[in-house]
């Protein structure tokens, strides 16, 4: 029997949730996520620790579910917070600027994964004006 893509545990400790995730979050599994994070609001939970050790892959819809919670728990007043996060999740993170929201950490203070090397460019030199070309002179006979 296949093991299903998403497994979701949920552990209370009076206002306090841990909300274990092993699987994969994407478009089919998200639903699930958005749910088991509403259900906790409704149930009155107002801090919300999910533990993502077990998660594989997790892409935009899961970020975005993670958002939504996170804006709909800070204003009732609580908190969600992301551990252990795969990879790419902490690359879209980063890369939206909103790691510090999520993972209890101020911004710029997130230690990369192991093995994340961050996409570089080479530095850029300064502007230097270029002088212009002289123009090209014809010569009678069409020689230049």
């Amino acid at each position: 029997m296949p093991l299903p893509p998403l497994t979701v545990y949920r552990h209370d400790r009076r206002k306090r949730a841990l909300i274990t995730l092993a699987g994969e979050i994407d478009l089919d599994t998200v639903p699930l996520v958005r749910a088991s994070l509403e259900r906790c609001l409704r149930d009155g939970i107002r801090t919300i620790d999910v533990d993502l050790t077990l998660v594989a892959f997790c892409d935009c819809s899961g970020l975005n579910a993670f958002l939504h919670a996170s804006q709909r728990i800070t204003a009732a007043g609580g908190t969600l917070r992301l551990h252990h996060p795969p990879p790419m999740l902490v690359l879209m993170l980063d890369v939206a600027g909103c790691e510090f929201l999520l993972l209890g950490v101020p911004f710029g203070q997130l230690s990369p994964p192991p093995g994340y090397a961050p996409v570089t460019t080479a530095p850029v030199p300064p502007h230097r004006s270029v002088p212009p070309v002289p123009p090209v002179r014809v010569l009678s006979g069409g020689a230049v």
